[in-house]
């Protein structure tokens, strides 16, 4: 009998699969050939939603839910379209506050760029955070050549904020005892469950980290929008701001509505421009960099952990997973046509041993003539800053959160929490250390020791890798590290970093360390080669993925995705993987 129940759902398994298949490749086939491209053409761009990191993940979700385009998308768009006479502009819906900091910056900086080619850029918002949050988006929109704000938004300028939740008081009340130390007086990420507020090393750091991305936004604000420094931060005191206030302020240009921006937009191309999404531009057009001396590109994204990913295609999850990159890291190496390696690194750290791994790929490639440039993103701190530590060259955006230079390690110990709710539990043991990893008891004085000794040896590790990747002496780098967290721009000037910028900035490093003439085209091709629906549908039914369930676009989902920082932080705290290297939570927003 069970025999036969193994078959029977076995086969509805293959049915299942077969089918989806079926749907798939029809949908696949009963799509349109490619349209030819108007001769007059608005690109129309939504940053409502964010941009998401590298392609592959992100791809079978836009097939399926319709998500948000990837930041290459953008990027590609933009410089496709800068140099294609058809393209007179781009019109972007802005407004929400869903992009990172950093990945403003690379906006910001692909719109420039765009400009300076002689296209127009317009940005529309029905509101600026709607009472809410709003200085990312704008400051997003103040790349943009004209912004159009609806006459009952708002504009909400009002500064940055960081701010951390603790649970330690929960953790009391449940009787559950947070038992973890630390390397490095700024390893701060531990606290959100031994300490009731911040203490004044984070207090420290997460301040300065306040004043310096904030004058970056401030300076960028008022460059943009030909205002003194100190009018832009008289406004984000008074913020935030009515629409007839922000333009008597001089902080958008109009107020309508988007077909009033659309009108704006046709009266710059021309009455017979035709308004063209990203997505589609780029499957007709063609992305840039297609043919040429060859250049790897490498994601890194999420959180580091042992073993193979969890990556899922529908929901657009994913971790920087060890045994992934050690597969794009070598298939790069394999390919004799590969010059050299352009790494993407997102990621607030996670496991120590996957991190070495991680590293030790970098320098494989290294020693194989393959040059390593690191393009950092909204953060690479802690094991993200370990792994891009060895590569020739590193890049961040000015307001990139990086270093981080610093380990932590512990446990949760619910014995009390046992007792109160009538669990108990006895045991048996062999070996002086055997119970140090158990939750029903706290370190030994010996099992202490051990973790002390493996905190050591991490933490001096970690230096030695910055030591020799960075050419900097220990004491250099000691003080640079106990665990502090620093800006792109900060972390620039400490050495941690080579130049700021992003991927046309590490693009042109990476051809520089391949002695690739600068005005010679290059091929950029992503490793390693991307998995399909079909082995992902596989993985899913036969268990050999471990999949996350879709949030889509819902409020739930949303709210699930702002809360995924602390989330995030919790698992791998929670989660018995050994030492991590991350950085604190409290990021501005």
């Amino acid at each position: 009998m069970r025999r036969l129940l193994v078959g029977f759902f076995a086969a509805i398994g293959v049915l299942t699969v077969l089918f989806v298949i079926a749907v798939a490749v029809a949908v696949i086939r009963l799509q349109p050939s490619k349209p030819s491209l108007p001769g007059n053409i608005i690109l129309s761009a939504d940053l409502t939603r964010g941009l998401a990191e590298g392609r592959g993940v992100e791809g079978w979700r836009r097939l399926i839910l319709g998500g948000r385009p990837s930041l290459r998308d953008f990027l590609d768009a933009l410089d496709a379209g800068g140099g294609d006479s058809r393209v007179k502009g781009v019109l972007a819906r802005v407004g929400d506050d869903e992009i990172g900091l950093a990945e403003v910056q690379q906006v910001r900086d692909a719109i420039a760029a765009f400009r300076a080619k002689g296209k127009f850029a317009i940005a529309f918002a029905d509101s600026f955070g709607e009472f809410g949050a709003g200085t990312r988006p704008y400051y997003l929109a103040t790349a943009f050549d004209q912004i159009w704000l609806q006459p009952m938004g708002s504009l909400g300028l009002t500064g940055l904020y960081a701010e951390t939740t603790f649970f330690k008081g929960t953790l009391d009340l449940l009787g559950i005892a947070p038992e973890f130390d630390h390397r490095g007086r700024y390893k701060t990420a531990a606290n959100i469950l031994t300490e009731t507020k911040m203490t004044p090393p984070q207090h420290e750091e997460v301040g300065d980290l306040l004043d310096s991305i904030s004058g970056q936004v401030v300076r960028g604000i008022a460059q943009a929008r030909k205002l003194p420094p100190n009018t832009v931060r008289a406004a984000i005191d008074q913020a935030p701001l009515l629409p007839d206030e922000a333009l008597r302020a001089k902080l958008v240009d109009w107020l309508g509505y988007r077909d009033d921006a659309i009108a704006a937009a046709h009266r710059r191309a021309g009455s017979d421009a035709q308004i063209v999404n990203l997505k589609p531009y780029l499957d007709s057009a063609g992305r840039p960099h297609r043919t040429g001396e060859r250049i790897a590109l490498i994601y890194g994204s999420g959180l580091i952990v042992r073993g193979g990913g969890a990556a899922n295609p529908l929901a657009g999850s994913g971790e920087m997973a060890a045994n992934d990159m050690t597969r794009a890291f070598r298939d790069a190496v394999r390919d004799p046509k590969v010059r050299a390696i352009l790494f993407r690194v997102d990621s607030p750290g996670g496991s120590v041993v996957a991190s070495e791994t991680i590293w030790h790929d970098v320098v494989f490639a290294r020693e194989r003539g393959r040059p390593v440039i690191v393009s950092m993103g909204d953060v690479a701190g802690s094991g993200g800053y370990y792994v891009a530590a060895p590569a020739d060259k590193i890049v961040a955006e000015p307001a990139t959160l990086t270093g981080s230079i610093g380990v932590l390690a512990g446990k949760l110990v619910v014995t009390d929490l046992l007792k109160k709710i009538g669990v108990s539990s006895d045991a048996a043991q062999f070996g002086a250390n055997s119970a140090m990893f158990s939750a029903t008891s706290g370190f030994s004085p010996l099992a202490r020791a051990r973790l002390q000794a493996f905190l050591d040896a991490t933490y001096r590790g970690f230096k030695d890798h910055v030591a020799a990747g960075r050419h900097m002496s220990a004491d250099a780098v000691e003080a640079v590290a106990q665990g502090r967290v620093w800006s792109g721009e900060e972390a620039k000037a400490n050495g941690l970093v080579d130049a700021l910028g992003g991927y046309e900035v590490a693009l042109r490093l990476s051809k520089e360390a391949a002695n690739i003439p600068a005005d010679t085209p290059v091929q950029l091709t992503v490793f390693p080669r991307e998995e399909g629906l079909v082995k992902f549908l596989y993985d899913r039914l036969t268990g050999q993925e471990r999949a996350d369930d879709d949030i889509g676009v819902t409020a739930l989902g949303r709210a699930i995705e702002a809360a995924q920082p602390v989330l995030q932080r919790i698992e791998a705290l929670l989660d018995d993987t050994g030492i991590l290297m991350m950085p604190p939570v409290g990021q501005p927003r």
